[in-house]
């Protein structure tokens, strides 16, 4: 019997605010449960950001240097295979909750499209149950059917109970726990998965994306979770003690801290994030992580909807995020640049077929892009050998794989095709303002197209606060980390065709042969 397959997003999750990871103040129990019926991946990095770049990698199985979608906008070329379109192949129908945020390939559309004005896209092969847009309609609507009065602005509804928005208090918002984004897509979830078994497709396999907003912003939370976390507790934030020090570090990151807008943080706020002091940040960072645990909640909640339809035994479970958050690291808040904050994200996949590997956690480096191949395996659809991504099988299997990386790669643009911001600050081209990085356990090198490279010593300096690029003891080491860095972007160049070659005797596919 085929798998039903229930891939789970949840949006700027940072790899480190899980209970399981060890955080010293951040519990979810919900995920830590499924986990000891799973395998929980603790070095998984997702391959770009913000939103649309990062998930164009999740769904295709490839790397932005193919996928070349490089920042909420860029059309998702028709030619790519996804996720969805595979297993459609094998039956399925994928269904959305949520969003996947890939604009169309305006190649593919004519006319005026009204697809054409919005970077919030359908991912080709998704069937839409709910499609909740960045106005959030659906849920807003949602709140007034259950009686909940909404503000004149509708987006309203983002500003605390009581007091100013700004600066952030901590309090919570009008409507409850039961209220959410996150506990509406449960509900609309649950109410198709009804319907399913009543109906006429009762035996047949499923697949549904449910895709998470929170904890993106706005950073505002219902009780209990408003008050679930103390600001004054919880780690030191990482890196430098002022945005002074932060931008000193790159001028990449002089140019983000200069650009971060209260407003895409905090619904009302107005000025520049850097003018918040640490006391502020400490508050928002505990709204997060009240965020990340309501998220958990409607997690478990899903789950025991699995269990109580007798659906939770057939069910291949992939939980994870798109990107990271800074959260006040670095001086930084939201998803950018080249800090593990923002790419190290949570994976956790429960195969059913496989319980000797319940429990485990794994080590070894793993990437967004393992989804796609992992899930294809999963379904009895092998992934083409010009994916990027390696199926995650051995792992939830219980057993080692015979090959597998030492590295994790990510890649970042940060131009402004519309307004050309970024451009006219940092004095660059457009197509020059991008980043790739190399990581392993020892060292991140980071190379930039159009502005200086970037060292770090994680050994010595796992913060990441000094560059040691120009450091003559480290020349061996750039030089090395360069050479990898540009060894893996040959490897990996677009290789759909790479492999076949046209013979008297027809097409010759050499993937097919190795």
């Amino acid at each position: 019997m085929k798998l039903n397959v229930l891939l789970i997003t949840a949006d700027q999750w940072r790899g480190d605010c899980l209970g399981l990871a060890g955080h010293p103040v951040v519990r979810t129990p919900h995920i830590d449960a499924l986990a000891e019926e799973a395998v929980y991946f603790s070095r998984h990095y997702c391959q770009a950001a913000p939103c649309s770049p990062a998930r164009a990698c999740l769904y295709t199985g490839l790397y932005q240097m193919t996928t070349r979608v490089v920042r909420n906008g860029t059309p998702l070329d028709a030619r790519h295979d996804t996720i969805a379109l595979a297993a459609r192949r094998q039956g399925y129908d994928p269904t959305l909750f949520g969003y996947t945020d890939q604009s169309v390939d305006p190649r593919t559309v004519s006319g005026d499209d009204p697809w054409l004005r919005t970077y919030e896209g359908i991912l080709p092969g998704m069937s839409v149950r709910v499609r909740v847009p960045e106005d959030h309609t659906p849920w807003l609507s949602w709140l007034k059917a259950k009686g909940r009065d909404l503000p004149a602005r509708a987006q309203d509804i983002w500003l605390p109970d009581e007091g100013p928005a700004d600066p952030p208090s901590g309090r919570p918002p009008a409507y409850s726990a039961e209220e959410t984004e996150t506990a509406f897509l449960v509900e609309e979830f649950q109410r198709w998965l009804w319907e399913r078994r009543a109906g006429v497709d009762a035996a047949k396999p499923w697949f549904a994306h449910v895709s998470f907003i929170r904890p993106h912003p706005p950073f505002i939370v219902p009780e209990p979770y408003a008050s679930m976390y103390d600001p004054a507790d919880g780690p030191v934030f990482r890196g430098a003690a002022s945005p002074e020090e932060a931008a000193d570090v790159h001028p990449f990151l002089a140019y983000a801290i200069d650009n971060q807008d209260k407003s895409d943080f905090v619904w009302g706020a107005q000025g520049k994030v850097r003018d918040w002091n640490e006391a502020t940040r400490r508050r928002i960072r505990a709204t997060y992580w009240g965020m990340v645990s309501e998220v958990d909640a409607q997690i478990g909640r899903l789950i025991d909807g699995l269990k109580a339809t007798r659906e939770y035994g057939n069910t291949l479970i992939v939980l994870t995020s798109d990107h990271g958050e800074m959260m006040g690291d670095h001086q930084l808040l939201s998803k950018l640049g080249f800090y593990d904050q923002s790419f190290h994200i949570p994976l956790v996949i429960r195969d059913p077929r496989h319980p000797g590997g319940f429990g485990r956690k794994v080590e070894a480096f793993t990437e967004s892009i393992d989804i796609m191949p992992t899930v294809l395996e999963a379904i009895g659809a092998p992934g083409p050998g010009w994916l990027d991504g390696l199926a995650l099988t051995p792992f939830l299997e219980g057993r080692e794989p015979e090959k597998w990386r030492d590295t994790v790669h990510w890649e970042y643009d940060f131009r402004e095709v519309a307004g050309g911001t970024a451009q006219v600050a940092l004095g660059l081209d457009m197509d020059a303002c991008s980043m790739a990085v190399i990581r392993d356990k020892h060292m991140k090198y980071v190379h930039f197209a159009g502005l200086p490279p970037l060292l770090f010593d994680l050994d010595d300096d796992p913060d990441e606060t000094r560059n040691v690029v120009d450091d003559p003891a480290y020349q061996k080491a750039r030089v090395r980390y360069a050479e990898k860095l540009l060894a893996w972007r040959a490897r990996h160049l677009d290789k759909r065709l790479t492999g076949i070659e046209l013979t008297p005797d027809g097409p010759v596919d050499g993937r097919e042969k190795a």
